[in-house]
């Protein structure tokens, strides 16, 4: 029995000395606690609201007020003509439009009818659905308000269009989010498998006391899996247009750029793992588990992230996809110009000169 507990408290030992084995056994169940309450909600809250009020009375700006009370919904600006709608959801000023008619309350007095517009943006087809739902029994009750005080049974009827995705498919949200997964698991983790299985089996010092310079050694590692998660972008584009029906809205040239800055980004952050791990297993635990759940949680791929905390939403710009996904929704499925997108684009570029710059000055610091 004595050795019995010897080899236990053995254990404890080998098991308390890794701090990397701790932080996964301890660490992970509160980061994942923390993301899935939190991340994970079917609620739709924040919700940014344009108002195009040509009639500006008494039950429009009712209806605005009751709007702009509840904790869903916020008065984003106000917008002025028509032709502003594309505009305020191309450049991510708002997620719904609402429009009302031209004298809308004394249609409301004199036929007891008046129309008022809802517009969605549907890329995020379930998210609309909700936001849609919300904005109606507001208004429901508004009508039953006005139909109290006239005495008089009135009806305010709702015209829902839902913008970029009339045909509610799914396809429309998951597509760019799956991109965004799938070249960011890939790319970084099989360059940093590669990298860290040189280093594991001794040839990387071979390697690096040859004629070549290690940035070429690392440029000569990665630049195959930089041409293999091309092929995997053109596989993912023709099967999302071909076979799911997403069409490409949008520039394909700035569809496929935008990618391949992505794409560097993905490798660069292989790179940067390759660094940090000790062996293959601990590279596939870092760029698989580690990764996945961020960019399955924080990447506004499934959930909106204007639903989470705030610290959350802080959070999430630091995760690479998240801006990509932004990117392709706005060029794949709302058909913006590259003008909308230089923001996300502008951001990707920066964090992979980061990741590069970082991962390269680490690996010589290693290998010295």
């Amino acid at each position: 029995m004595n050795q019995f507990l010897s080899f236990v408290k053995k254990e404890f030992r080998h098991i308390f000395r890794d701090k990397r084995t701790m932080l996964i056994l301890l660490g992970m169940p509160i980061a994942q606690i923390i993301l899935f309450g939190f991340a994970i909600t079917t609620e739709v809250q924040n919700i940014r609201v344009a108002v195009l009020d040509s009639s500006k009375d008494i039950s429009t700006q009712r209806i605005i007020d009751r709007i702009d009370a509840s904790k869903y919904f916020n008065i984003a600006q106000t917008i002025h003509n028509y032709d502003e709608v594309d505009k305020v959801f191309q450049c991510g000023d708002a997620d719904l439009v609402i429009v009302f008619e031209e004298r809308f309350n004394e249609n409301l007095i004199h036929t007891g009818k008046a129309q008022i517009q809802l517009i969605a943006d549907a890329t995020d087809p379930n998210t609309a659905t909700t936001e849609i739902n919300y904005i109606t029994s507001i208004i429901n009750s508004v009508q039953l308000e006005l139909m109290g005080t006239n005495f008089v049974p009135i009806q305010i009827i709702p015209e829902i269009r839902m913008l970029y995705n009339p045909q509610m498919k799914s396809a429309y949200n998951f597509v760019p989010g799956v991109m965004g997964l799938i070249l960011m698991l890939v790319c970084s983790m099989m360059t940093s498998i590669s990298i860290v299985r040189e280093k594991e089996m001794g040839t990387m010092e071979i390697l690096l006391v040859s004629p070549m310079r290690p940035i070429y050694i690392v440029l000569s590692k990665v630049m195959p899996y930089f041409l293999l998660s091309c092929v995997n972008l053109t596989t993912i584009l023709l099967l999302s247009v071909f076979v799911l029906g997403v069409p490409v809205a949008g520039s394909l040239f700035w569809l496929i750029l935008v990618s391949f800055v992505f794409i560097v980004v993905s490798l660069s952050l292989g790179m940067l793992i390759s660094t940090l791990a000790v062996n293959q297993v601990a590279a596939m635990l870092m760029s698989g588990m580690v990764l996945m759940m961020p960019v399955l949680l924080l990447s506004g791929m499934i959930f909106p992230i204007e639903n989470m905390p705030q610290i959350l939403q802080w959070l999430s710009n630091i995760i690479p996809a998240r801006w990509y996904i932004s990117a392709i929704r706005k060029l794949m499925i709302e058909g913006t110009a590259i003008t909308f997108v230089l923001k996300e684009l502008a951001i990707l570029l920066f964090m992979a000169f980061f990741f590069i710059t970082v991962s390269l000055k680490k690996f010589k610091i290693r290998l010295q």
